[in-house]
């Protein structure tokens, strides 16, 4: 699956009036498809656009090393672009439709009228790239291998709700559900990866998949691993007995001969490379840097180009996350006291250009999110998980991030905090705020990125003021990464994609059983029986009206148990360019990210390779 097609198809959710069957090229969970069968391309792609030429980019995620072929096992990194160049999944979504996907290893989808099975039918000129056909045992094997041991565990969880896969012959296979859901055959279509079964073949055996490390995949995507300078960059070939490269959800679609991703341990390094012409694209992330960096001689002449585009997508979750598997931080009050010390105002005033909004919830943007007091359609929901909630809940409002605009300021802000930790047991003694036992409150903040210092310097300064003791740690990406794996870190700060349409991936974020998986995304460590109950509303909700008031209730109760300090968003990107090499498509989708985008749609300029 592709990077420009996450969004899309990874943080999918569940239908909405659906019908009771389904047969068709395409799978829409509002019931409505745009592309009829057969059609000739996707509107945002250019079928005319000429093949040929390279992108160099950077991968825009804390990546700083690789070391591995395999990106379904839990140690070690995989390349960047690996994922969506090289593997492709049955369906593939579009980026002016959340939530449909169309056919691509698979030409038609089915669902049972009782939604707990969908079954698909492959392509017949669908091909690995060593030229075998791909077939039901295939997808089969993929499923089977991502859902074992030897794969990494979030898998079990994002793929918890399918109960298994049948062949039923040579290019058609059947996924089982637990319970009736509309969500599932997308999940499943457009979130599985398929990959061959001799991937991992040595001697005339089938390794273990987690010792498949080196074995370069046999996939069927677009392109194939080509020239590796390991750890520090490497190129994807464009294949060009491409199997699909005719169909509709292709055409115009993967323009590059060659792509080629280069890996920069340090933030200034790399846009200081970029100055230098040594990579073609980047995408900025912090404020400041936009602001006075990316500017001088070559951005006046237009060598490099600098531009903001405007996006649809739901605003994604970013922030500081508690681990409340930490003693420290298993009491709501200290998490909502270290929240109060951050003064989200001061920083977007002197470090940010006033260029974000500070994020209120989970569901930023959009109809999820919480507001005012519970609704009626939200009080059916919580009250009868009232036992396993706070009394606040039903009586106040959902919780705002803390503002320094009001009256009283920082200084107010501090007073509660104090308050709270000093309600939760914590007072200030010994030059320090100690617990009972005398035990001082340290908290570290571990980072990979030392531009966030600028950031996290001042809520230091703040939490200090409080007798709290901070440090704050820079590690390399590959040990922030094994730390937040196995859940050693106090707080860390994590971006997560935004969704027009949240489900499955929330399982993976907030249940009691990803809680205790290893690898999962909910670093947080929250086990609630009310919040996994609202999970299996949301994920089991058959329309719009059930899903809307099921994510409100949702985003209220983790508001109230202060998980996170609330970070930022803005509702562009932020896109530099080397001048004249490339050609943009005409029209921008609503629904993308900046690098999958270009990668899928723009083409080199035939006049300047």
């Amino acid at each position: 699956m592709t990077g420009v097609l996450a969004r899309t198809i990874l943080c999918a959710a569940i239908a909405f009036g659906a019908p009771a069957a389904w047969a068709a090229h395409a799978y829409a969970q509002f019931g409505d498809i745009k592309y009829p069968a057969g059609f000739a391309h996707f509107d945002y792609a250019n079928p005319d656009a000429p093949k040929g030429g390279e992108i160099v980019l950077v991968p825009p995620t804390r990546i700083s090393n690789f070391d591995k072929y395999n990106p379904f096992t839990l140690k070690g990194t995989a390349p960047p672009g690996l994922s969506g160049l090289v593997f492709e999944s049955l369906l593939t979504g579009t980026l002016d439709e959340p939530t449909t996907a169309y056919g691509l290893l698979a030409e038609d989808i089915e669902v049972a009228p009782d939604r707990q099975s969908a079954t698909f039918r492959l392509h017949p000129l669908a091909r690995f790239q060593n030229g075998d056909p791909v077939l039901a045992a295939d997808v089969k094997h993929s499923f089977d291998t991502l859902m074992s041991k030897q794969a990494a565990p979030q898998y079990r969880v994002y793929f918890g709700d399918i109960a298994g896969a049948t062949v039923l012959g040579e290019r058609t296979v059947r996924f089982d559900f637990k319970h009736d859901s509309a969500e599932l055959p997308l999940l499943i279509g457009g979130g599985l990866p398929v990959f061959s079964r001799k991937w991992g073949i040595e001697g005339g055996r089938l390794k273990p998949f987690d010792q498949v490390v080196m074995d370069k995949p046999i996939a069927s995507g677009p392109y194939k691993i080509g020239r590796v300078n390991f750890g520090r960059d490497i190129t994807y070939v464009r294949d060009p007995n491409y199997w699909a490269r005719d169909l509709g959800v292709r055409r115009g679609l993967f323009n590059f001969d060659r792509v080629t991703y280069k890996v920069y341990a340090d933030d200034k390094v790399r846009l200081e490379a970029f100055k230098a012409g040594e990579f073609d694209f980047i995408q900025a992330f912090i404020a400041k840097e936009w602001a006075r960096e990316y500017q001088g001689k070559k951005f006046d002449s237009g060598e490099l180009v600098k531009r903001e585009f405007e996006h649809g997508n739901a605003g994604d979750f970013q922030g500081f996350l508690f681990n409340t598997r930490r003693e420290k931080f298993k009491d709501a009050r200290v998490r909502e006291a270290i929240g109060l010390a951050m003064d989200f105002e001061w920083m977007n005033r002197q470090l940010f250009y006033n260029a974000y909004t500070r994020m209120r919830g989970y569901f930023v943007a959009s109809d999820f999110e919480a507001k005012g007091m519970p609704t009626p359609e939200e009080q059916r929901l919580l009250e009868p998980l009232r036992k396993h909630l706070a009394d606040e809940v039903f009586t106040q409002p959902v919780p705002l991030p803390p503002s320094t605009d009001g009256p009283g300021g920082l200084r107010a802000n501090l007073r509660r905090a104090k308050a709270l930790l000093e309600a939760a047991g914590w007072a200030y003694r010994d030059g320090a705020l100690r617990n009972a036992k005398g035990v001082p409150l340290e908290i570290e903040f571990l980072d990979n990125q030392g531009s966030m210092a600028r950031v996290v310097t001042p809520f230091m300064q703040n939490l200090e003021k409080l007798g709290i003791r901070p440090n704050y740690k820079v590690v390399d990406f590959a040990l922030l990464q094994k730390r937040q794996d196995v859940f050693d870190f106090d707080i860390v700060s994590v971006r997560m994609l935004g969704s027009e349409a949240p489900g499955a991936e929330l399982m993976t974020r907030f249940s009691s059983e990803a809680a205790d998986t290893e690898g999962s995304s909910n670093f947080i460590g929250v086990k609630s029986p009310a919040v996994d109950a609202l999970l299996r509303k949301a994920v089991s909700a058959r329309t719009r009206d059930d899903l809307v008031p099921a994510l409100r209730a949702l985003d209220r109760v983790l508001r109230h148990g202060h998980y996170v300090v609330p970070a930022w968003y803005s509702s562009r990107h932020r896109v530099a360019y080397r001048g004249g090499r490339f050609v943009l498509p005409s029209k921008i989708p609503r629904y993308y990210e900046p690098e999958g985008w270009a990668l899928a749609t723009w083409w080199a300029d035939p006049r300047n390779r």
